[in-house]
């Protein structure tokens, strides 16, 4: 496929290009958007609303405190772990304007994955929620981490409602366990030390890093894809250009129910969004629908960013049903395969058709999108603008269009690598800066992208990745297992679900319930297993390697299906 293969399959009024150094790095987006949107809400949560001119002030204040209270210089990481609360953009903008490296984690991780995560990316700092302290408090000794900063829930509201709501998750909840972290300082004391101080704004160069994601990559051990400021600002203007290209400025209310620590969200919401000065309302806990419906109906909403598993659980609710669609002009997907059958119910509920979207955190993440005007269900679109994919086979050759292969991409949104981790990124990223996905796709003669399979053992469980290498570490720590191995099995509601097989070492004896106990321990809820199979021996190739792929297969013909 040549360079000029996609110039002529983009919408009319898609410019098939963009310029990723049109801004030198995401503080620039930032101050630019809050100077033009000033009084333009931003981010919306329990009934909260911060324009952008209270975000810039806010995220100052903390910028000020991290650089007059702390020790922290420019580069180092900070770990934020924060479910969608207003803090988030508060907390992430106001350390990247200190000049420090945002290392996202997820707020339901166990003590064993903050420590891996803490550690391999050298943190010194860390942003949680009172709900998670008892956690951060086991991990800290040993981690480099010697700065912390705890929020509750209720931090941004007003003082009546705020007692009131913290005093209810702490107490009547009973969310957040006891901890002891009598260095820590509270986000509303540190914001407060920051208010009126001067920040000294860093301005880092385009090809510094601005996020360390983590994610297992092909292998399984959790790795920090090093995301700069251009990858992330390119990502977002070719977000806006593809994704957001029937979106106005600084009018359209959008609903972010996926996770901000996780990069696609964190991309659309806080970067592509802000660009644009719209309107972000952050649902802290999206598997509480209820509670998401009353909040949706509190607004006339015209963009709503989501995945297959939560579109199926709100078509199905009566009240969800009952809401004023009128406004919905966009609904994206992505994070995991859309059903066909799911994008009809949607369609047929809402009005709006569903594009659907691929990527991944190696690239920032969004590397193709159906366009909103030709959407091809079954497909992942055409790449996003200055975007190009080809298709290569086992030896690495080329493929021709149409063939099908492993789908490498290129584009300035491909990470600069895996943080420390030299021989992890040259297996990925070719001399030519082509990054092999993993993923095996055609390319159809009219551009867009089909996905047929998956090379890489990995899990995909409701958008997110589960690498098994992980999941057997974790199984084989637990006596008596003698051999183990982890595959993903089909489910109506995830996409994929985790099924265990476990060979117990002879003379032994284990139970299911020990072995989920094992798992709930040492896994967060998504790495966890549904089903768990005991066998007197597992299929291995002739040096002993599991086959996986015969189990998966095997657990295919069960349903019927062929291979």
């Amino acid at each position: 496929m040549t360079d000029n293969f996609w110039k002529d399959k983009y919408p009319v009024g898609v410019s098939s290009e963009i310029n990723p150094d049109e801004y030198q790095n995401i503080q620039a987006v930032l101050k630019q958007s809050c100077e033009r949107f000033a009084d333009k809400p931003a981010f919306s949560n329990l009934g909260k609303t911060l324009t952008y001119g209270e975000l810039y002030k806010l995220s100052g204040d903390f910028a000020a405190y991290l650089q007059q209270n702390t020790d922290l210089q420019p580069g180092d990481r900070i770990a934020v772990q924060l479910p969608n609360l207003i803090q988030y953009p508060i907390v992430v903008f106001g350390a990247m304007r200190a000049g420090l490296i945002v290392v996202n984690t997820n707020p339901l991780y166990t003590a064993r994955e903050m420590e891996h995560q803490f550690n391999d990316a050298g943190a010194k700092a860390l942003v949680c929620l009172a709900n998670m302290a008892h956690l951060a408090e086991e991990v800290l000794p040993k981690t480099g981490i010697k700065h912390v900063v705890i929020t509750e829930v209720a931090d941004m509201l007003p003082p009546l409602k705020r007692m009131l709501i913290n005093a209810v998750v702490k107490h009547v909840k009973k969310m957040v366990p006891a901890y002891s972290l009598p260095k820590a300082v509270k986000l509303n004391d540190a914001l407060a030390l920051g208010r009126g101080k001067a920040v000294r704004d860093v301005s880092p160069s385009s090809d510094e890093v601005a996020v360390l994601q983590y994610t297992g990559g092909t292998t399984g051990v959790a790795k920090g894809a090093m995301l700069t400021h251009r990858n992330i600002v390119a990502n977002m203007l070719q977000c806006k250009a593809l994704m957001g290209s029937n979106l106005n400025d600084g009018s359209e209310v959008l609903i972010a129910p996926l996770p901000l620590y996780h990069i696609y969200a964190f991309t659309f919401h806080c970067m592509a969004m802000m660009l644009s000065g719209n309107h972000n309302i952050l649902i802290s806990n999206p598997r509480d629908l209820p509670a998401m419906i009353k909040d949706l109906s509190k607004y006339r909403f015209s963009g709503f960013v989501g995945l297959n598993t939560l579109f199926v659980a709100l078509c199905n609710s009566e009240d969800f049903r009952k809401l004023d669609f009128s406004a919905l002009k966009v609904t994206l997907s992505g994070g995991m395969a859309l059903q066909l059958a799911t994008a009809e119910r949607w369609k047929q509920v809402t009005g709006c058709p569903i594009c659907e979207g691929y990527g991944l955190t190696e690239t920032s993440p969004v590397a193709s999108v159906n366009p909103i005007e030709h959407i091809q269900i079954g497909t992942i679109g055409i790449p996003v603008p200055s975007t190009q994919f080809k298709v290569i086979n086992d030896d690495g050759q080329d493929l021709a269009q149409g063939e099908i292969g492993e789908l490498c991409i290129k584009g300035p949104q491909v990470m600069k690598g895996y943080w420390q981790r030299p021989e992890a990124t040259a297996e990925v990223i070719d001399a030519e800066g082509w990054f092999k996905s993993g993923d095996i796709g055609v390319v159809q003669e009219d551009g867009y992208i089909r996905i047929v399979d998956r090379k890489k053992d990995m899990i995909l469980v409701s958008g997110f990745n589960v690498y098994p290498n992980e999941l057997e570490d974790v199984l084989a720590g637990l006596p008596g297992v003698l051999q183990c191995v982890a595959i993903g099995v089909r489910d109506e509601k995830s996409g994929e679900a985790i099924k265990l097989f476990v060979v117990v070492k002879p003379g032994e004896s284990l139970t299911k319930e020990q072995v989920m106990q094992h798992m709930h321990d040492n896994l967060t809820g998504y790495k966890r297993p549904k089903s768990v199979e005991f066998r007197d021996s597992l299929p291995t190739t002739n040096v002993g390697k599991i086959l996986r792929r015969e189990l998966r297969d095997e657990e295919l013909r069960k349903l019927g299906h062929k291979k």
